[in-house]
Parts: C-alpha cells; structure tokens; sequence
C-alpha cells in the first residue's frame, strides 16, 4: 500500500485495494509509469457525484458521458434521466460508477504498459 499512496495518494478505499494488488507485482519504475497514465485518465468519484448532481439539475445523462457510456448518455438525454430516477441512483452509486470506470482503466493503462513493453 505505501508504494501505491507514494505514486497516487489521492487513492483511498476499494480503489486503493485494487490499484495495490496491480503494484505487487511491479517494480518502482514501472509503478510510476503506471501512475502517471492512470491518473490522468481516471475519474475522481467525487466529480462523478457532481456530474450525476448536474445531470440531475441540468444535463440529464452527463455524467454517463464523462463515463464514456456515450449510449446511456444519450439515453438518459432523451428520457429525462429516466424521468430522474436513473439520475437519482447515479447520484446514490457514484462510488461503484467510478470504481466500475476506474477498473477498466487500470486494466487499459496495463495493457498499454505490455504492449510498450514488448515493443523495446
């Protein structure tokens, strides 16, 4: 867990689990490589929460957009929110939403570090 909080201390709880499961295996400079791709590419669950207030309040479905779950955005656009009730369980679940995004990232960023590496 302290290398992972030493590359992306804003991580905490079943996000930090996971991210520290990824680091066992990887040595210092690979942890960094890692970090520097994920963290720009993951989403924070609190910008997920205000996505899902301003989807509520304004945007029906912006924040399935900032998920890029383009459908479900479009969706959520054409339906109100599902007449607010998907837009009120966004706002319930905004931790698992971004857990769900950031899994699959973490899973991308790996695949990306593979490739780089059996290219060199």
């Amino acid at each position: 867990m302290a290398q992972v909080l030493k590359f992306l201390p804003e991580l905490n709880g079943e996000e930090l689990r996971h991210i520290a499961e990824i680091f066992k295996e990887m040595a210092d400079d690979e942890a960094e490589q890692f970090a520097k791709i994920y963290r720009v590419r993951r989403r924070d669950p609190m910008m997920i929460l205000v996505a899902s207030l301003g989807g509520l309040l304004l945007l029906p479905g912006l924040q399935r957009f900032i998920l890029g779950q383009v459908g479900m955005g479009i969706l959520y656009l054409f339906t109100i929110g599902l007449c607010f009730i998907g837009s009120i369980v966004d706002i319930v679940t905004y931790q698992k939403l971004a857990m769900e995004y950031n899994t699959k990232v973490a899973k991308e960023v790996l695949l990306i570090m593979d490739n780089n590496f059996e290219s060199t």
